[in-house]
């Protein structure tokens, strides 16, 4: 089983930053995808920003500009930089990881419990 905790949630004002990091763990052969998504009050869960293995990243419209994702893959650990806060990135933050455990064939969807972040003055 792999476990994923994030940390580096918390309250800020607008127009802050805070720096999330997740960080895996467990019998982890490999990992190809990791990434965040979030969820606010009354939402469904979005996807905020994804990185694969070979360096590729994406994010969603409303964080292009603002959030940077980056990994470290010796350390089984993504981040999520977070600029210029504004009210609506209020949310529960998740860690996601697309991860292959030893002596399993094939690749498993992982989530971390989330940390959340509230953006208000």
């Amino acid at each position: 089983q792999v476990q994923l905790v994030e940390s580096g949630g918390g309250l800020v004002q607008p127009g802050g930053s805070l720096r999330l990091s997740c960080a895996a763990s467990g019998r982890i052969v490999s990992i190809s995808t990791m990434g965040w998504y979030r969820q606010a009050p009354g939402k469904e869960r979005e996807f905020v920003a994804h990185s694969l293995s070979g360096g590729t990243t994406g994010y969603s419209d409303s964080v292009k500009g603002r959030f940077t994702i980056s990994r470290d893959n010796l350390k089984n650990t993504v981040y999520l930089q977070m600029n210029s806060l504004k009210p609506e990135d209020t949310a529960v933050y998740y860690c996601h990881a697309i991860t292959r455990t030893l002596g399993a064939t094939s690749y498993t969807n992982y989530w971390g419990q989330g940390t959340q972040v509230t953006v208000s003055s």
